[in-house]
């Protein structure tokens, strides 16, 4: 997770992300430098314009927001309406016994 940070760091103050960059960061931060992972995650980004991924995952997190919202209000409702039933079939029991 760390590397991520440090990527995402470099990118923001308009760093290159690539190995020394990477690997000077996590140090600084007394983080651990892996060089294979390091690699692997400058490998990884190469070509990828982390601004637009950022928004695109923003996007995606606002789309699926609203249908969980929805979903918890379906299972509320259904509650309701089981209690409701519950509470009918009380009353009707009482008007026979009572």
């Amino acid at each position: 997770m760390e590397m991520i940070y440090a990527g995402m760091l470099l990118n923001s103050v308009g760093k290159e992300i690539n190995e020394a960059n990477v690997k000077k960061v996590l140090q600084a931060a007394g983080a651990e430098a892996d060089d294979t992972k390091i690699k692997a995650l400058v490998s990884a980004l190469e070509g990828v314009n982390i601004e637009e991924a950022i928004k695109a995952a923003s996007v995606a997190q606002v789309a699926i927001a609203p249908t969980g919202t929805a979903q918890a209000a379906e299972k509320k409702e259904e509650k309701k309406e089981e209690k409701k039933s519950e509470e009918e079939a009380a009353a009707g029991l009482g008007a026979l016994f009572g």
